[in-house]
């Protein structure tokens, strides 16, 4: 039995049980509450000397980090497959994840932390600017969706499941989708009907 040691509202473990339910794994969770820091504790710390969550342990393997998890999930279990066959389109999806990882997330997570803050603390042009960061990335995918069903080609990928929990709480950033960004909007609505996706609850 897989075993994933998460947090419920962490993206990048988002984006690993998205995967685990695409390819219909069943696992078990192991609850980390990051906001107690139990990623902190030494029992934790020997499954992941970097204290960060998701990890996976599958039978005597403990695998970290969400993008490598979904690459061995990729490789072990592919009777459902989430990356291309060509090497271009492998290529194509694992740059669109990591920029999601490093560039987009990232920027929504600075913004979740202003918008909680009370309006004599918030730091308006910081706030400004981590609007733009985004509104950048919203374009970007943009540019991939005006010809592809989903973000590389017509079959969902690796890439979509790192991009669509972040896109579904846009709106309680305060993002609404402009006419410029219909195809945008149009693979939200897409990938919200996927049972992985909307598992999330978001």
């Amino acid at each position: 039995m897989l075993k994933l040691y998460d947090y419920p509202d962490c993206p990048y473990g988002q984006k690993v049980r998205v995967v685990l339910a695409e390819k219909g794994l069943e696992y078990e969770t192991a609850l980390i509450d990051l906001r107690k820091q139990e990623q902190r504790t030494p029992e934790f710390l020997r499954l992941n000397p970097l204290g960060k969550v998701p990890v996976l342990i599958d039978d005597d393997f403990v695998i970290c980090d969400s993008t490598i998890i979904n690459e061995y999930l990729e490789d072990e279990y592919p009777s459902v497959r989430l990356l291309p066959e060509d090497s271009f389109g492998r290529a194509q999806v694992r740059w669109y994840e990591d920029y999601c990882d490093n560039e987009f997330i990232p920027y929504t997570t600075q913004l979740l932390v202003q918008l909680r803050k009370s309006d004599a603390e918030r730091d308006a042009q910081q706030v400004e600017q981590i609007r733009e960061r985004l509104r950048r990335g919203l374009y970007l995918l943009r540019d991939r969706l005006e010809s592809n069903e989903y973000v590389v080609g017509k079959e969902f990928s690796l890439a979509d499941a790192t991009w669509a929990p972040r896109m579904l709480v846009l709106g309680r950033l305060g993002f609404e989708f402009e006419p410029a960004l219909a195809s945008v909007q149009a693979w939200v609505d897409r990938v919200r009907t996927r049972p992985s996706v909307r598992a999330l609850g978001l």
